[in-house]
């Protein structure tokens, strides 16, 4: 398993108030010179006299009797017979370690304001909430687990550390294919084993393959890949270990117990007819990282199934571009399948990587991938399944006679490709002796000898793109396909990367279906289109066909108006002479303060003078480069709200940010000019628990970064922000 990041470990120990832990248990404090101490918690020894102390200054503890000690760390391991890794996890998820740099209202004793960055906590260390439900069913249960490990990688550095080096840190992907990281802390969120309820969803988790008989967890340390049918259901789950130095034996790659089951990426066999099968998940996400989305894999080099043999005659799959390793192994897999898919009626191409290689490696060895992945693709060799004229861009290859003609006009693209492919050997060349798998005087096999083994195939039609003309008006999009016209409207509610739900018309002369889907519903999308064929009297493979080409062009659509809303707003408000003049008298009053309080006053805000002009300064020092952070901490309906909101309304709207609650990243996607010199006011403690981290990071660097991976709306290509 993975070790947790030490920057972690040390923001835990310094975060979260040894002292209110200690209390929580029943300890009395008292305090002695720069130290607290109490009676000894633990029950080993008998106590005379105190003899553990806290040291707040530095969040220690020690016990002279036990002649033990430590961090909070070490502290919530004894207290609660727990291991280093669970102790760690009470304490992220611990609400008391949530830290404020807005006005908020814990619950606590009487009123009072304090504008400390750390210590505000609650003074009980809550435990682990369990995100299983016992009430679901085996599909439903396993969906929640694929969620928990899907919310698990977006908060684990070392997992997106492992994408990042394969070429996969892509946030699109993450999503699409929700994309999870088991790190054995589910354990620690469900029931005691010791209780029938414990036991019972353990027992449950085993007969998924969650859980193996020994009681541990089946990938833990594994990136986590699930594979969803056409209905959205979990049918298999991949892992892959993304540590080096596991002990001798151990599976890098692991499934679920029994036989594969499903088809990874099915809506790629929906929308294409010519499908990338590789031989293993990461070779295909690979592919799609790089653009191509008509991409499926095996479960391994022997893993192609029936599965995938039905699912491509299902869709109508015509052609299929064989992927597999370039090693012993692969060849001969890709042989014996190309075998079986031609006689299944499927034409079959082979895709050759370097001699050794597999997609993975190659795209890592020779970048860009979008482009050294096209060359491959275009090289494909034809292995059987339709005896015909292929053509090659202006090139024409006669696959029967191997007579080759060849236009001018193509001289510079062929010349391009050829220096792309020098540039490719020697990088490949560089990679190879890296890794010391080339000798001083060798040198990597040429991709043009290895391409001239068999006649070229024709290249594989571009990956599924959104490039279709559409007509816009206002909220009414509409896209012509022949004789056939579809009108969307509804585009501009879904500013969610998760759902694309829309009213969708076709039409055909005086023919028509319209009805309300959501686009990334199987189900739905597939009714719709066999509704659609039947009104329109045309084949049902046309509809669906266009419905692909409707369905990337509302992808892109949607990205460019996520985007557009994310942008900061011009808010610049501008003063008359006038009113600058009345301003500065105002700032230049010796009787300031005495004039906000009768202002106060003047709106009905009486009392509490000293706390009215506390958060009134906090306000104001929005515009200095390190402005001030309060709390305001009060029992259960002693004015904490009121008091925040009469001091907001002295405040210009437009520079204030107010939130009832916020998520963990929601700080990170905001625009980086959307907080400056701007008041981020937070309602309630609770509501900002899991956005604590940010929130300090905010208060102590003045800015937040993060890194992720999307399209470029411009251009269609992947890039990093």
């Amino acid at each position: 398993m993975a070790r947790i990041p030490e920057a972690e470990i040390e923001r835990l120990k310094r975060e979260i108030a040894l002292e209110r832990l200690v209390e929580a248990r029943g300890v009395v404090l008292k305090r002695k010179g720069a130290d607290l101490v109490g009676r000894c918690p633990f029950g080993t020894h008998t106590d005379s006299e105190p003899s553990f102390v806290v040291t707040p200054a530095k969040n220690l503890w020690h016990c002279f009797g036990c002649q033990q000690g430590g961090s909070v760390i070490d502290w919530v391991m004894r207290v609660e017979g727990v291991s280093f890794r669970h102790a760690v996890e009470l304490l992220r998820d611990d609400k008391a370690s949530m830290v404020t740099a807005a006005m908020m209202g814990p619950a606590g004793p009487s009123t009072r304001l304090t504008r400390e960055g750390l210590g505000v906590k609650r003074p009980r260390l809550q435990k682990l909430e369990t995100p299983l439900d016992r009430a679901a069913d085996d599909y439903e249960l396993l969906l929640q687990i694929i969620s928990y490990y899907h919310e698990t990688l977006k908060a684990s550095p070392e997992v997106l550390s492992y994408l990042e080096r394969r070429g996969l840190r892509s946030e699109a992907a993450i999503e699409h294919f929700r994309l999870g990281y088991a790190n054995r802390t589910l354990g620690y969120r469900l029931p005691s084993k010791l209780n029938a309820a414990g036991r019972e969803l353990r027992g449950r988790l085993q007969e998924l393959g969650i859980y193996r008989e020994s009681g541990h967890e089946h990938f833990n340390g594994s990136l986590v890949v699930p594979v969803f049918d056409e209905h959205g259901q979990v049918t298999e789950v991949y892992g892959r270990k993304i540590t080096d130095g596991l002990r001798v034996g151990t599976p890098l790659h692991l499934y679920l117990p029994g036989p594969h089951r499903g088809v990874w990426n099915i809506e790629a066999l929906q929308a294409s007819k010519e499908i990338i099968l590789c031989e293993a998940l990461i070779d295909a996400l690979t592919f799609w990282c790089a653009g191509y989305r008509n991409v499926t894999a095996s479960y391994g080099v022997e893993g192609f199934t029936n599965d995938h043999l039905q699912a491509f005659k299902r869709y109508g799959t015509e052609r299929v571009l064989i992927a597999y390793d370039r090693d012993e192994a692969g060849e001969q897999a890709a042989q014996s399948l190309a075998e079986k898919l031609i006689a299944s009626g499927l034409e079959c191409f082979r895709i050759h990587f370097p001699k050794g290689m597999d997609a993975n490696e190659y795209a890592l060895a020779v970048k860009p991938a979008e482009k050294s992945l096209d060359v491959l693709i275009r090289s494909a060799i034809w292995l059987g399944g339709s005896a015909r004229e292929v053509p090659i861009g202006n090139q024409q290859s006669e696959i029967g006679n191997g007579v080759v003609s060849s236009s001018p006009e193509a001289t510079s693209e062929k010349e391009s490709e050829s220096l792309f492919s020098l540039a490719a050997e020697a990088a490949l060349t560089a990679a190879a002796k890296e890794k010391n798998t080339l000798g001083p005087g060798d040198e990597l096999p040429s991709l043009a000898a290895e391409v001239a083994e068999s006649p070229l195939a024709s290249p594989l039609p571009p990956a599924p793109s959104g490039d279709v003309p559409v007509e816009i008006h206002g909220d009414e999009i509409v896209m012509t396909c022949g004789d056939r016209r579809y009108r969307v409207r509804g585009l501009a509610k879904n500013l969610s990367f998760d759902a694309l739900k829309v009213n969708v018309m076709a039409s055909r002369e005086d023919c028509f279906h319209v009805d309300t889907i959501e686009m990334y519903a199987a189900r739905q999308r597939q009714l719709f289109i066999k509704q659609a064929a039947e009104e329109m009297n045309v084949k049902e493979d046309v509809v669906k066909r266009d419905f692909g080409r409707l369905l990337l062009k509302l992808e892109e659509l949607q990205d460019v108006a996520v985007r557009k809303s994310l942008e900061p707003k011009d808010e610049t408000v501008t003063l008359s002479d006038e009113e600058q003049q009345v301003a500065l008298e105002l700032l230049r009053d010796p009787k300031l303060l005495e004039r906000i309080l009768a202002d106060y006053e003047r709106c009905g805000v009486v009392g509490e003078e000293t706390n009215k002009l506390v958060c009134y300064l906090a306000s104001v020092s929005r515009k200095l480069d390190e402005p001030l952070a309060i709390i305001i901490q009060s029992s259960s309906a002693a004015g904490k709200s009121w008091l925040m909101n009469a001091v907001l309304q002295m405040m210009p709207e437009e520079e204030q940010v107010k939130y009832s609650a916020m998520t963990g990243q929601s700080l990170f996607y905001m625009s980086e000019t959307n907080l400056r010199h701007k008041i981020l006011a937070i309602v309630e403690e609770e509501g900002a628990e899991r956005a604590s981290y940010a929130l300090k990071l905010l208060q102590s660097e003045g800015e937040l970064t993060i890194a992720s991976t999307g399209k470029d709306p411009t251009s269609g290509r992947l890039v990093t922000h």
